[in-house]
Order: C-alpha cells, then structure tokens, then sequence
C-alpha cells in the first residue's frame, strides 16, 4: 500500500482495463467484519461519504472491495491520531490498486501503522489538545476523535484495538489514558464534560460488544459485579466483564450507587462464587458494607477494588481481597471460579 495521503494516478484506460469487482456485501455483514454496530456504517456514510457503492435496481446498496479498503483505510489513518474528517477525504480521494482490495474469503485486514505524517491541518480535533504523555497511536487517535465528539470514530478504533489488544491491552493502553487526559483537562479548565461524556459511552458500548461477541461462559456460580453504595462510576464494572468474558466466565454488572441491602439480596438469591466491590471514590469505600454482606454456603470470594479503597481510612476487613488492577482482578476472579 503507497503511503497514507498519497493519491496514485490512474488512467482512463487502466481502470477501463481492470476486471469488474463481484463483491457485493450488506451493511450487516460489512458491520460484522469490521466489528462495529452497522449504524456506525450508516453514521460514516452520511457524515463522510464513505458508504456502499453498488446499487441495483429494486435493492438496497452493497459494499464493494473498494469500498471496504476505503473503510480500512480511514480506520488506519484514524488508528494514528489524523482526524475521522480528514481520514474520510484521504480515503475518498485516494485510488485503490487491486493489491489494496479486501478479498471475498476474508474479513478486513488486521493490518497495522501505516506511515503517516499529520499535516497542520489535520491536527485539528476539535479545537483541544488532550495530554497524554506516552499515549500511543491508538490513544492519540482516541482522543481526537473523543475532542471531536464522534462518537462513531471513538467506537470504530476503540473496537479495534479491542481485536488486537484483548480488554486489557484497550483498557490500561488506549482507554484509561485518554480518560485520564480528559479528566485533567476538565479540572484544568473546567470544560469537557462533554467530550467526557461521549468518551464513556464509547467505552462502554465498545467493551459490551466484546461481552455480546464473546463465547458461552464456562461457570457455574455466579460472578457479581457492582460498586459501593455511593459510587457513580461504573465504567471499570464493563471493563472487568469484558476481560472475564474472553475466558469464558459470565459475569453480572449490578451497576452504580448500587444499595448495601440490594446487592445483599443479590448474594442470596444467586450463590455466587466470587463478589467483586468497586469504589473510585475513597467516601464511597466504607467497609461496613461488605460487613452486610450474607454469608453463604459455599462461600463467595469477596474482592474490593479501586482508588477509593485504597485511599480509605479504615481497613479492609478480614479475609476480602483487595486487587490492585485489572489484570489482578481477573485473575483472582478466575481462581476463584475455576476458570
């Protein structure tokens, strides 16, 4: 493939020459392969003009090869910090070699890097610059599109790397740096509670698909999810499900702010093996919850997680286990069911 922004000359005769491309795919079937929800597809064509080009009469438009290495190719350019805008006309204006055209057989290309140098222009992402220092090209990427509240090209490269990272590989390295990075912006400036906002939900929805795709859990007991009484962050909740579920152990997210009493009734009712508290908050980690939890037989592996419990003033009670991050939460997790 020529280097990223560069257009290659055809002619009139050349491409009057090429043999006719038979691909012809939906919008569903061009959406399971990319790994994005086929409303991301139709936002692209509308915002950017990167849509389905075979149309027949009395049917709906298809995808073609050239149309897919459009797709993939913007993906890439977005994957290295250039604007979805500026991707989107770099991959309509350039012309695809039969080299550069997705085959049949095959889903799109993992790929990797392309060699691009972002012109002034297209540093552009919506008028902020988030800090990351160290964030990498996905990260950068991310968050542009995130400062450019789109929301289809932050869930585009957020599934993405999903494919090529797993849940902690996005989570520790593409994820939670821009979330950093907005965060300080916002307490720096006291704006972006928008960009925050659509950033999240791409998370989220990005990390729900991964649990939707993945296969059918192994687990017998149950594997409870939920924050402390008094915390609204519940993002890292998805997170954690989405990592249990790429080795097969089903989990249930009972959400934020989520009562004492609730989640107690939860215990009874389910058995499970293993529950997993989350405070971001140090107000919101107040061990007297976990003293109201039931104790069942057999008993459940009860974890606490995140900065607030860390932070609090009063111990952990006895025989919880405290993890430190993602990859510790999963594998204590797996232990304790077996998995």
């Amino acid at each position: 493939m020529p280097s990223a922004l560069q257009n290659v000359p055809v002619s009139s005769d050349e491409a009057a020459e090429r043999p006719p491309v038979a691909l012809a795919l939906t919008v569903s079937t061009v959406a399971r392969r990319m790994g994005v929800a086929p409303a991301t597809l139709r936002t692209w064509d509308r915002r950017y003009g990167l849509g389905p080009s075979e149309h027949q009469p009395g049917s709906h438009r298809r995808y073609t090869s050239q149309d897919l290495a459009r797709l993939d190719y913007m993906r890439q350019l977005v994957m290295v910090g250039i604007p979805p805008a500026d991707a989107a006309r770099s991959a309509r204006e350039r012309v695809f070699d039969d080299g550069d055209l997705v085959p049949v057989t095959q889903g799109l290309p993992a790929g990797g890097p392309v060699d691009v140098q972002p012109t002034p222009a297209a540093r552009a992402g919506g008028g902020h610059v988030v800090a990351m220092p160290g964030g990498g090209p996905a990260a950068r990427g991310l968050a542009r599109a995130a400062q450019a509240l789109d929301t289809a090209a932050c869930l585009a490269i957020l599934s993405d790397s999903l494919k090529r990272r797993g849940v902690v590989g996005t989570w520790e390295q593409v994820a939670v740096p821009v979330m950093a990075g907005v965060g300080d912006q916002w307490s720096a400036s006291g704006q972006g509670v928008e960009v925050e906002h659509i950033l999240s939900a791409a998370v989220q929805d990005a990390l729900a698909g991964s649990i939707r795709s993945a296969p059918s859990p192994l687990n017998s007991r149950a594997v409870l999810l939920a924050c402390a009484p008094d915390e609204r962050h519940a993002l890292v909740l998805w997170a954690v499900a989405a990592a249990l579920a790429e080795r097969r152990i089903g989990s249930r997210i009972l959400g934020a702010s989520l009562p004492a009493s609730a989640l107690a009734n939860a215990i009874r009712r389910l058995g499970p093996g293993v529950v997993f508290v989350w405070a971001q908050m140090s107000e919101s980690a107040d061990p007297a919850v976990i003293d109201l939890l039931p104790v069942i037989r057999p008993a459940a592996t009860i974890l606490v997680g995140g900065p607030g419990w860390r932070a609090g003033t009063v111990p952990v009670p006895d025989g919880i286990i405290q993890v430190d991050n993602l990859t510790d939460t999963v594998e204590r997790i797996a232990h304790a069911v077996g998995g």
